[in-house]
Formats: C-alpha cells, sequence, structure tokens
C-alpha cells in the first residue's frame, strides 16, 4: 500500500471518498465566491462542477462510480425542494397581492424555457431521447429527471442540462435585470426561479431575502407546470 496509485484506488471504492470530496469543492467554491466580492461569474456550484470534473478526468474515474458515492447529495434535492414551499406560506399576503401578474408571468416564462428549447434543437436536427431530455431544462433537478424519466429523455443528460442552466441563468440574471431598470424585489426574484431552478433561486438569496423567497415560489410552481407543459410541448413537436 506504499504506492500513491494503489492508495487512491483502494480509497476510490468508498462512498464517502466522493461525497467528501463534493463537499470539499464547493467549499472551495464558496471561498473562491466570497474572495471575488460574492461577482455571479465566480458562482460557487460552477467552481464545484469545475474541480470536480478536473479530478474525475484526472483519476479515470467514471460518473457511475462518482455517483454511488456522492447520491446523498442528490437525494437531498428532493427534501429541499419540498422546503421551498416555505417561502410560499411566509409571503401568502405578497403573492395575493401580486397572483394575476405572477400568474402571467409563469405560463409566459415556463411555455417559453419548453418551446424554446425544443424548436432551436429540432432546428439543428436534434430528435428522439435527446429532443426528450431537453424539454424539462428549467425546472429543478428532481422534478426536471422524472419528467425526462416520463417522457422518454436520458435522465443523466438532462441533470446536466439542469445544472447549465441554472448555473447560466444565476451568473446573468443580476446584471441582466439590472440593465433591464426591474427593481422590484418580487419581478426580479420570480423570473430568476421559474428560469433557473434552485441554483437561480441560491443567487437570488445572495442578493436580497424577498427575491429569493419568490424566486423560490418561482421554481416550485415552474416545476408542476412544466411537468403538464413539457409532454404537450414534446409531442408537438415530434419527439
Amino acid at each position: 500500500m506504499s504506492d500513491p496509485l494503489l492508495i487512491w484506488s483502494y480509497l476510490s471504492q468508498g462512498p464517502l471518498v466522493w461525497l467528501t470530496a463534493t463537499l470539499v469543492a464547493y467549499l472551495i467554491g464558496d471561498a473562491c465566491f466570497r474572495a471575488a466580492n460574492r461577482k455571479s461569474w465566480a458562482n460557487p456550484v460552477l467552481v464545484a462542477v469545475i474541480l470536480l470534473a478536473l479530478l474525475l478526468i484526472g483519476t479515470g474515474t467514471d460518473y457511475a462510480t462518482y455517483f454511488e458515492g456522492a447520491q446523498f447529495v442528490h437525494f437531498m434535492l428532493g427534501p429541499a425542494t419540498v422546503a421551498l414551499g416555505l417561502p410560499l406560506y411566509d409571503n401568502l399576503p405578497l403573492v395575493r397581492k401580486a397572483a394575476l401578474p405572477m400568474l402571467a408571468g409563469l405560463l409566459a416564462g415556463s411555455i417559453t424555457a419548453v418551446v424554446s428549447a425544443l424548436m432551436i434543437a429540432r432546428a439543428f436536427g436534434i430528435t428522439g431521447s435527446v429532443l426528450a431530455s431537453l424539454a424539462p431544462k428549467s425546472t429543478t433537478a428532481p422534478v426536471a429527471i422524472g419528467i425526462a424519466e416520463r417522457i422518454g429523455g436520458q435522465p443523466t443528460l438532462t441533470a446536466a442540462l439542469v445544472l447549465l442552466t441554472g448555473i447560466f441563468g444565476a451568473i446573468i440574471v443580476t446584471p441582466l435585470l439590472n440593465a433591464m431598470r426591474i427593481r422590484d424585489w418580487r419581478a426580479r426574484g420570480f423570473a430568476i426561479g421559474v428560469a433557473a431552478h434552485g441554483i437561480g433561486t441560491a443567487r437570488a438569496f445572495q442578493v436580497n431575502q424577498t427575491a429569493g423567497a419568490f424566486s423560490g415560489i418561482g421554481m416550485g410552481l415552474n416545476a408542476v407546470l412544466t411537468a403538464i407543459i413539457a409532454p404537450l410541448a414534446l409531442q408537438l413537436f415530434g419527439g
């Protein structure tokens, strides 16, 4: 066991190694985020993904082995998503006052997210399971994976697309909404929740508590609506 490669081969078979690696990667990402004065381009999830990808490539570890060890993090996505129902309860008075604009925004955002992705993919000749994997990309991972499985998509590909959507949304949301001069924290939060699910919601909470609460509401409502829209849109585009 004196050979470092043999030691690594032995340790990498244990599930706690990849769970630990995931947590350490995120802590490093969070430290970079703080060092960058919380700039959106230094998103801690993005940094963690890059570090883990480099680690997996460098050690020759396949995704299945990694996921077997880090699946506890995946399991916690479900309870974390359900817990986001609390902001809806805490902000019921504000939600009632803005119910109609929120409903309009939800319909516009959810339909646009699904239909635009399918239209662009079809324009590039993408069909079958890959096309189905794209449809739920703007909803939270546990729901998106379930939708993908139901409509014939590839859950692993969907998970990757969900992650990329969330990271991209979290990076551009603040400068984009500032440029559009949208000052209402309810509108800002709801928009990012509908478009960029959990990662976007985390970013919203970093900026403003009201924005974070409405982002959680948008994410939860969009998950429900996407489950209805995605299968219908896929049929429309011949998926």
